[in-house]
């Protein structure tokens, strides 16, 4: 009988020291705090990267989608709130997302656009320093068809306006909540919302048509898939997510509306939400996997 206990006890404790060491290998690899030098900007921006789980033990080139964080945020929210990294560990070892690299800037509030009078630069930043540190310090599959991008709120909007302006860069855009506004939504922000919010990047002390320059409209989603050309558009895979209590609904809700008139294909995703963390970490694995798609053949 001490015989059998010992045998049971052996293999009970073998099963969950197998369990430990299978639960830690497929755990991908989260650097935060890391800096990258901006002469654009010109200051250290931060970054947070995560590393599928066989990337120090593999030699291969993985596709890469660039996340990015809602206002007032930074670059460690998608992990902090978000679990980002957790979420694709599991989608990654259930094959519903791809091995790939997750890469996260700190965006501040810049919008991730360069502004009205070029202060602040970040678009600039983005395409012509971050993108190619990520890709010549990891092993990036650099190139459009293992490029996705995505985002939510203020991030939603920028992965928006990247893939928007620059559809030979990216394979797909995951849009969560995005923070696009239509003419009508501009024009109707009180002065107070606006001198703190978008003065910065569109110019203070501007009220009722004044607000709609063209430096704002060359930086309208709305504005720019309608004066586009509808065929380069069309090599991006659009996926849009926006719960139906969010305060963006109207605008997201426009926007596919737009796309579908325009003939351009897209996904539009409408769940039962607001604008949450709750929201959006049940929502990103959906769009992960929208865009991990595109990386396949």
């Amino acid at each position: 009988m001490n015989y059998l206990k010992s045998i049971f006890k052996f293999l009970v404790i073998t099963f969950f020291f197998t369990q430990a060491l299978f639960s830690q290998s497929i755990m991908g690899i989260v650097n935060e705090g890391l800096e990258i030098e901006s002469k654009i900007l010109n200051k250290t921006v931060r970054y947070t990267i995560y590393l599928p789980a066989d990337y120090n033990t593999s030699s291969r080139f993985y596709p890469i989608v660039y996340l990015l964080h809602g206002y007032t945020d930074n670059d460690m929210g998608w992990v902090q709130f978000g679990e980002a990294n957790i979420l694709a560990d599991d989608a990654i070892s259930n094959r519903e997302i791809p091995p790939m690299i997750i890469a996260m800037p700190d965006g501040g509030v810049s919008w991730y656009m360069n502004n009205f009078d070029n202060s602040v630069r970040y678009e600039d930043f983005f395409f012509e320093e971050f993108i190619p540190l990520i890709e010549s310090k990891y092993r990036v599959r650099a190139e459009k068809q293992f490029r996705g991008i995505a985002g939510l709120s203020m991030g939603g909007y920028g992965s928006l306006l990247y893939s928007l302006k620059h559809p030979n860069m990216f394979a797909a855009c995951s849009a969560f909540s995005a923070a696009i506004f239509t003419q009508e939504d501009i024009l109707t922000i009180d002065e107070k919302r606006w001198e703190k919010t978008f003065s910065v990047l569109y110019g203070s002390n501007l009220k009722g048509d004044d607000r709609i320059t063209d430096h704002l409209l060359s930086n309208n989603p709305h504005y720019i898939v309608k004066n586009s050309d509808i065929e380069k558009l069309k090599t991006v895979n659009y996926y849009i997510d926006c719960g139906d209590d969010d305060f963006l609904s109207n605008s997201n809700s426009t926007f596919h509306i737009t796309l579908t008139n325009l003939k351009l294909p897209h996904e539009y995703r409408v769940r039962d939400g607001h604008h949450s963390w709750v929201y959006w970490r049940t929502g990103l694995i959906d769009g992960l996997n929208f865009i991990g798609k595109s990386f396949r053949r």
